[in-house]
């Protein structure tokens, strides 16, 4: 599911450990991500087409690579 937050909100993302961008992301379909649906705190919108970039994950920090 794609979402992006709710006009003037910041979302954390439990999964990345980061806030969701403005521009949205794809997120599981899970409890959390339903609930904050629910709730008004994203809206689910339509993901970018194929030509567009979306808003990559940002990459996991691996401690001990420099």
């Amino acid at each position: 599911m794609y979402v992006k937050p709710a006009p003037g909100l910041s979302i954390r993302d439990p999964d990345l450990k980061d806030l969701l961008p403005v521009s949205g992301r794809l997120v599981p379909d899970t409890d959390y991500w339903l609930r904050r649906v629910r709730d008004n705190d994203v809206i689910e919108a339509e993901a970018p087409a194929e030509g567009e970039s979306p808003t990559p994950a940002p990459a996991a920090n691996q401690e001990g690579e420099q």
